[in-house]
């Protein structure tokens, strides 16, 4: 599961989570931008910065670690500062570190260099196996929630968020955006989660609608322009048959009719 991509799309999309996991007020999320930025001559890159639309607050650095690496500070801080070097701007800095778990996190002796910049406000660690998350947490909090969750309550968590989503927010692009993120967690945690287990999670109509399904009918269309029409969508009809669609939907989505389907899969037997 590619859980840093996930962490940073959930930042992107609820900015307001990271503020309250710092125990600030949400709205804090308004005065930022969220973005990645590059760091001239190094091959460093920083994913996670909330950039202050002010330059009197200060910028906010997003680490998500889940696995061991005992340099991780040493890293983290090296790439803040380069930052702040070369930035034409005097900015104040804050850095929030998400482990997975306790055990992860570098010993007291591998961070004792750091140790007094931790100690310091300018930096939080937060351990998501110790965040408490119940139905009165925020939307975003419930979600990071998920990522970590075990895979026996996974499903359940997942499907009454899904219902949460659908019932608070009725404008179409946010409620999207928002059943898009919950379907990248579901499919990088259960990959071999079928079709019609997805339709029941997420109802056929808003699948349908979702990233996931335009990138399928999308690869249909890419191919058949690349490798001439008919022969470029016939081969897109096996990984939308191993994704669990039906051969009316798979006709449905690449514009044939289902019996040139049916003949196609029967010359694949």
């Amino acid at each position: 599961m590619k859980t840093d991509h996930i962490f940073y799309r959930i930042l992107k999309e609820l900015p307001d989570t990271f503020f309250e996991l710092w125990d600030e007020s949400p709205e804090r999320a308004d005065d930022y931008r969220f973005d990645a930025v590059e760091l001239k001559q190094t091959a460093f890159r920083i994913d996670g910065v909330f950039l202050p639309l002010d330059e009197e607050n200060p910028v906010y650095f997003a680490e998500v670690q889940f696995q061991k690496d005992t340099k991780i500070y040493l890293r983290l801080f090296s790439e803040i500062f380069t930052y702040l070097r070369e930035s034409e701007t005097n900015l104040r800095w804050r850095a929030m570190i998400l482990f997975k778990s306790r055990s992860i996190e570098p010993t007291a002796k591998q961070r004792e260099s750091v140790q007094p910049l931790l100690d310091s406000p300018l930096v939080k660690r937060i351990y998501l196996n110790e965040l408490t998350v119940n139905e009165n947490s925020s939307l975003g909090v419930q979600i990071i929630g998920l990522v970590v969750a075990r895979k026996k309550q996974f499903l359940e968590k997942t499907t009454e968020l899904i219902d949460r989503v659908k019932k608070q927010f009725t404008h179409e692009p946010t409620r999207l955006e928002l059943l898009n993120l919950l379907e990248a967690i579901v499919i990088a945690k259960l990959p071999k989660l079928s079709r019609q287990e997805l339709e029941i999670m997420f109802g056929v109509e808003d699948l349908r609608k979702t990233r996931f399904a335009q990138e399928l009918i999308a690869e249909g269309k890419v191919e058949g322009k690349t490798e001439g029409k008919l022969e470029g969508k016939l081969e897109t009809i096996p990984p939308l048959l191993s994704k669990g669609f039906s051969i009316e939907e798979i006709a449905e989505i690449l514009q044939l009719n289902a019996q040139q389907i049916r003949e196609y899969v029967n010359n694949m037997n």
